[in-house]
């Protein structure tokens, strides 16, 4: 009996220890994944909601580690080959996270990471310059069907959001425009303003600014209701268009988290995206807030996947 007491310690001992680090957690810098760069809006996002985040978890040090090329799959493969101990998250995007494994060969699969919260919805809509003769989305498809595939519209890349925009227009109007790809939203603006282009596909809150200083116009909101700031220009459904585009944009973690660091992770999320403090911020930051639950984001992006496989069947955006 006491050689089989004696045996036991050592096992003992590691379980102890175990459940004091398990306690201790996050006892080191938790690293957060950006799909995009410093300044941009995947990271406006994480760097907006994470201080609100932290004292949650223990007042942890999250770190923001940006990871915008090859289109933010460096970021999405850092997120799914890390140690699921807590200490890896990232922000996700669709439909970029989704488009990627459609469109190439990547190291992850959307639905096998852990969903932990939405926190943004930005729709996309259709710019164009303040004295241009469009003044309606009407207007710009009547002009492509009088000029096929001379109307020009920028995005910000091939299999960008953007650009699913413009395909899944042309898809429910018949028409057809000709697809300029950008780097970026900046470069579609200077070509929207430089004349070099018709109208410009990018989301609402990166054209909030122009628009009201009313150097380009809205034609319409790619969203499922008018966005308060731009309350006064119609969705495309009001247009009589079906259809809603856009960037969701949630955090994600790696496949394997244990329920229990799910969980912490869901509530630090879900407490901070209720706090006033952090809508104000939002607010102020022209963040257009979805908040989900993991389970709720979960199910749009597999929703949202079905839907973009779907579509690059019937019209791929990429040879």
């Amino acid at each position: 009996m006491r050689r089989r007491h004696l045996a036991t310690l050592p096992l003992v001992a590691i379980l102890g220890r175990a459940g004091i680090a398990r306690a201790a957690w996050p006892d080191q810098p938790i690293q957060v994944f950006c799909p995009g760069p410093p300044g941009g809006g995947m990271d406006v996002l994480a760097r907006t909601i994470l201080p609100f985040v932290a004292p949650r978890l223990g007042n942890a040090t999250m770190v923001v580690i940006n990871r915008p090329t090859a289109a933010g799959q460096l970021a999405f493969e850092g997120v799914a080959l890390a140690a699921p101990d807590g200490y890896s998250i990232g922000v996700a995007q669709t439909p970029n996270m989704l488009t990627l494994p459609i469109e190439r060969q990547v190291r992850y699969r959307a639905d096998q990471f852990v969903y932990i919260a939405n926190v943004v919805e930005d729709p996309g809509g259709l710019f164009v310059r303040a004295d241009a003769p469009e003044k309606t989305l009407a207007d710009l498809i009547a002009r492509a069907k009088r000029e096929p595939g001379s109307v020009t519209i920028g995005s910000a890349g091939i299999g960008s959001d953007d650009h699913l925009l413009i395909l899944q227009l042309q898809e429910a109007t018949g028409v057809s425009f000709a697809h300029v790809p950008y780097n970026g939203t900046p470069p579609i603006v200077a070509g929207l303003l430089a004349g070099d282009i018709v109208a410009g596909s990018f989301n609402l809150s990166e054209g909030l600014g122009l628009f009201q200083q009313k150097s380009i116009h809205l034609v319409g909101q790619a969203s499922a209701t008018r966005w308060a700031p731009m309350a006064d220009v119609p969705t495309f459904r009001e247009q009589g268009i079906d259809m809603v585009a856009g960037s969701v944009r949630g955090v994600i973690a790696p496949p394997g988290l244990p329920d229990e660091l799910r969980d912490r992770f869901r509530k630090a999320f879900a407490d901070a995206l209720a706090d006033p403090a952090f809508i104000a911020e939002a607010k102020r930051l022209n963040m257009p807030l979805r908040p989900m639950t993991g389970d709720e984001q979960h199910a749009f992006f597999m929703e949202d996947d079905a839907k973009l496989r779907a579509l690059w069947k019937r019209r791929p955006w990429r040879e």
